[in-house]
């Protein structure tokens, strides 16, 4: 989806969304599957052991660039700012506001990171004391936190071409990064794990960071180029306001931080107990994760459709926009949950179990994953409310405020959990503590940016959950019926056939909203077979 110029003429275009959100859908599916390729050959060639929980530590240098300087802050100070620049093309051409903008930011920004990178590689030994007191293999986790410290800056810089090419109404090469990002691991633990051993999977984040750059550039390069009119409204005061003040980094900076540091609070709490725990909690997330990586997908192509439309002033349209992918997201995050949910046990045999990564780490992994999937619905309202609240060039701080509840809460309950559930413990905490955090977003849209109608959607929300928990059920059970020892692939089969439809079934019953969308056309192409 190479087309437009980011002009509210193309943007409202139901034809370009959907084509938009469907690409996107499509790279980051496949993108998930070679992540999971990706944790299939870290756990074919290194298991869950102590080694694999080294690279897991310095793992969350990625883990935590990634959502600061791509998916997070990165996108929701820079989309906006790089839309209303746009924006005011469209009534002062000359000079170009968009090139002012990028002469303003990306030298600093460039530096900015340059030196970050410099100093967490020259501070590996301190950020793994921290991140994980008492590990077995501290060195080999600085060794590796060394190597993944380059992340720093070839992740900002990756970050802020996607916010500028998403803004422009490019998706495809923002949303193929992680493809290439994936495959650049993959190729350097295959070619370099003789000699490496897991050192060879941190080089490999290096490797594919340096890729996500790579895939971008030429596409900006001819995008920056291109100077078409924009169509459309411009912004209500198009001369007036920076398009990107410092009152806005702040409060985005600390929800980002704020939301990733769940991540550091996990490893931190799991960190004394058994080898293996880290790695089991890391394999869990990854596989329930995706639902909730797919369910964003549409967030993340109507994001500059939300924030036009907020500098036109236009709320309501915002708001129907907004509501309406909240809603999309929760269908898809509550079906894939269920799924998870229903077939954990399955799904990590028949994708983990093979090499060092044996049945106990199958079990462990499947128990943790069933508690977490608990907090997917959670999540997903998190990432998709977020951009209530930072649509506009304005210095919300309830979000951050919010998340940082929920973090405390996360931490306070993981502290006690843990000494009873193990690392379940963790993974309940991390549920209870988003699932507040969404509901505090959630109930503060009515005094923000965009006022979301909450009884409406927190109805709406409740039905669809039902559903979930029917399909849950229903697909737990009918797996369940094929015993794993005669072929886990056909349990898992069955189950994944099983939680669509009774989702479906059970939220039309109930009249979730937007369901009727997707029983129409199927009840069209069922009724023209017959």
């Amino acid at each position: 989806m190479e087309r437009g110029t980011g002009g509210r003429g193309v943007f409202s275009s139901g034809g370009f969304l959907a084509r938009a959100a469907f690409l996107t859908a499509l790279l980051t599916a496949v993108a998930a599957l070679f992540g999971l390729v990706r944790d299939q050959t870290i756990a074919h060639l290194y298991g869950a052991g102590p080694d694999t929980d080294a690279f897991l530590v310095a793992w969350t240098v990625p883990e935590m660039a990634s959502t600061l300087l791509i998916e997070d802050a990165m996108a929701l100070i820079l989309v906006p700012a790089f839309s209303l620049a746009l924006a005011r093309r469209a009534t002062r051409p000359a000079p170009d506001p968009v090139r002012l903008l990028i002469r303003a930011t990306l030298p600093r920004l460039f530096l900015a990171l340059s030196a970050g990178a410099a100093l967490l590689i020259a501070a590996a030994p301190w950020v793994v004391a921290v991140l994980a007191p008492g590990l077995p293999e501290p060195r080999l986790a600085v060794d590796c936190t060394r190597l993944t410290g380059t992340c720093a800056l070839t992740f900002g810089v990756a970050g802020y071409f996607s916010a500028a090419l998403r803004a422009h109404g490019s998706f495809v090469a923002p949303a193929g990064i992680y493809v290439g990002y994936n495959i650049g691991i993959i190729t350097t633990m295959l070619l370099l794990s003789d000699r490496w051993g897991v050192r060879a999977a941190a080089a490999g984040v290096a490797v594919g960071g340096v890729l996500m750059v790579l895939i971008q550039a030429p596409v900006l390069w001819r995008r920056l180029g291109e100077r078409r009119p924009v169509t459309g409204r411009g912004p209500k005061d198009p001369g007036s306001g920076p398009l990107v003040g410092l009152g806005l980094l702040a409060p985005v900076i600390v929800f980002a931080l704020s939301r990733q540091s769940q991540v550091l609070i996990e490893r931190f709490l799991a960190a004394p107990l058994p080898p293996g725990a880290i790695s089991h909690l890391n394999y869990a997330q990854k596989v329930a994760q995706i639902p909730m990586t797919l369910s964003l997908m549409l967030c993340t192509v109507t994001f500059p459709v939300v924030a036009r439309a907020i500098a036109a002033g236009e709320t309501d349209r915002a708001r129907r926009r907004i509501e309406r992918d909240l809603t999309l997201a929760g269908i898809i995050v509550l079906t894939g949950a269920a799924t998870v949910v229903a077939c954990a046990p399955q799904l990590i045999e028949v994708l983990f179990q093979r090499g060092a990564f044996d049945g106990a780490d199958t079990a462990a992994t499947a128990a943790v994953m069933r508690v977490y999937a608990i907090g997917l619905l959670g999540h997903t309202l998190v990432g998709a409310l977020v951009r209530c609240y930072f649509s506009a060039a304005r210095p919300l701080w309830f979000p951050a405020f919010a998340m940082l509840g929920g973090l405390a809460l996360n931490t306070g309950a993981g502290g006690v959990l843990v000494h009873v559930w193990g690392v379940r413990g963790i993974a309940a905490a991390n549920a209870l503590g988003v699932t507040v955090t969404a509901a505090l977003m959630l109930y503060g849209t009515r005094r923000h940016q965009v006022p979301v109608r909450i009884r409406h959607m927190t109805l709406g929300l409740l039905k669809l959950a039902t559903g979930g928990a029917a399909a849950t059920g229903a697909g737990w059970f009918c797996g369940a019926l094929v015993p794993s020892s005669v072929s886990p692939v056909i349990g898992t089969a069955v189950a994944c056939l099983t939680v669509p439809a009774v989702f479906l079934v059970v939220a039309g019953a109930l009249r979730a909203p937007e369901i009727d969308t997707i029983l129409r056309p199927l009840s069209r192409r069922l009724a023209h077979v017959r």
